[in-house]
């Protein structure tokens, strides 16, 4: 046998050999979350918004997106909903499971339109494709970023001074201070899952500069349970990113661990997120 042919024989046997190697990534139940709240209740996710999957057999290596418009494919990963590709932000892998973060694309918002719809997510790990997932997608679904995972001290911030809206002294690796009741500059809320905005950038990218993005929707903001004022809602200069800017209203209850949520198309967020509060 010629030596070229030889050669073309042990490739195809060792490109078979890498097929049988490959494990078919698989999504755990319940395994598409909100990638702010990481809310295990069942909640929906919503297109634009910042999704974590977790799973097994998801990514063999990891590797996290260092640009933007973000790629669609990162560690030889990539994450499909009915059949259109995501952006993604990480491919994580761990021991126990792994785990993508990724935007829903916008074009599934018609989808939506005026109910719930149960799309297909399918993860590709190295051209093995998951069975897909069944998630239900809406409008919108609100998530409060946090500095823990989805609980406690709420990703909120002073338009003036950018403390955070936490006790003095917080033990964050940022200035923090209780956010003060009435003050005009107001505070700053990031979230994920706030619906359609009025100009909506492509898959993966960001509003241009100057360009407007306030969300259709002007979302319910509750401190301690009482609607705050809501000056502005809408993206930011991050993929998938809104922020809200709020007044607190003069009857906010203070303390140290004020619940803050959003409700928005009848979905509000976990009552365990907080921010510090002072008269």
């Amino acid at each position: 046998m010629p030596f070229s042919k030889i050669l073309i024989f042990f490739c195809a046997i060792l490109l078979l050999a890498g097929a049988a190697r490959a494990q078919t990534p698989a999504i755990l139940a319940g395994g598409v979350l909100n990638g702010a709240s990481n809310d295990k209740s069942g909640q929906p996710v919503a297109p634009g918004s910042l999704v974590s999957i977790y799973g097994n057999n998801l990514a063999s290596a990891s590797q996290s997106a260092s640009s933007i418009p973000l790629p669609t494919s990162l560690s030889s990963v990539s994450v499909t909903f009915n059949n259109i590709q995501c952006p993604l932000t990480a491919v994580l892998h761990g021991d126990s499971y792994d785990q993508i973060n990724a935007q829903v694309p916008w074009e599934l918002l018609p989808v939506t339109a005026p109910g719930t719809a149960n799309v297909d997510v399918v993860v590709i790990s190295n051209g093995v494709s998951s069975a897909p997932f069944s998630a239900q997608v809406v409008a919108a679904a609100p998530g409060i970023f946090t500095f823990q995972f989805g609980v406690g001290q709420a990703v909120a911030y002073g338009n003036s001074d950018y403390a955070i809206a936490a006790p003095t002294n917080s033990g964050l690796p940022y200035n923090s201070h209780p956010a003060k009741i009435g003050d005009p500059a107001g505070l700053v809320i990031l979230a994920t899952g706030l619906g359609a905005v009025d100009n909506v950038p492509p898959d993966g990218d960001i509003p241009p500069s100057g360009v407007s993005a306030r969300t259709l929707a002007t979302p319910t903001v509750l401190v301690g349970g009482v609607p705050a004022q809501v000056l502005f809602s809408g993206l930011i200069s991050y993929v998938g990113v809104y922020q809200i800017n709020i007044v607190l209203a003069p009857n906010t209850p203070p303390g140290s661990t004020v619940p803050l949520q959003i409700s928005m198309n009848g979905i509000t967020t976990r009552g365990d997120v907080t921010i510090a509060v002072t008269q």
